[in-house]
């Protein structure tokens, strides 16, 4: 019996779901799972709030797309791609305590040598983080346009309907 490669790319979904668009990066990994097929290699996690406990998901990655919301200057519901350097600054404008928990994993990582030589955020500026199980307007509307973008970046195809 042969065994199976350990994925080499991680999507990593973050996030509060009960703080509306706080919760955009779970929403987008189970809306990318809904619509597309993934290509072998490729691992979907809902890290939701997890902290710490998504360093080993992160370590055993070769590359990781992280969702999440990101405040930046832009329209809320402007989708932003990040690489590198970049990504630490945008966290450093918190929308929650989740994102502690992002950028100490990702200094940890950094610390044990184990960090992923390509790591890239995808996300969008959030409209609304009050209290909510649901995306707001904005968000929800351009949810598909994230998505979108994620898919084409991993070379998903798109699910056929039953």
């Amino acid at each position: 019996m042969e065994r199976k490669p350990e994925p080499q790319i991680l999507v990593l979904g973050i996030g509060n779901v009960l703080m509306q668009d706080e919760g955009l990066g779970v929403r987008a990994v189970e809306r990318l799972q809904e619509q597309y097929r993934l290509p072998p290699g490729v691992r979907v996690v809902d890290g939701g709030v997890m902290g710490l406990e998504l360093l080993p998901y992160l370590e055993d990655a070769e590359r990781v797309l992280i969702l999440d919301a990101v405040r930046t200057s832009l329209q809320p519901g402007s989708v932003i791609r990040l690489k590198g350097r970049d990504i630490p600054v945008a966290l450093a404008l918190k929308t929650s305590i989740h994102q502690v928990g992002l950028q100490e994993i990702l200094a940890v990582s950094r610390f044990r040598g184990t960090l992923p030589a390509h790591i890239s955020l995808w996300g969008m500026e959030p409209s609304s983080i009050e209290v909510g199980t649901d995306l707001s307007p904005t968000i929800s509307a351009a949810l598909d346009r994230l998505v979108q973008s994620i898919a084409k970046e991993l070379g998903a195809r798109p699910r056929t309907p039953p």
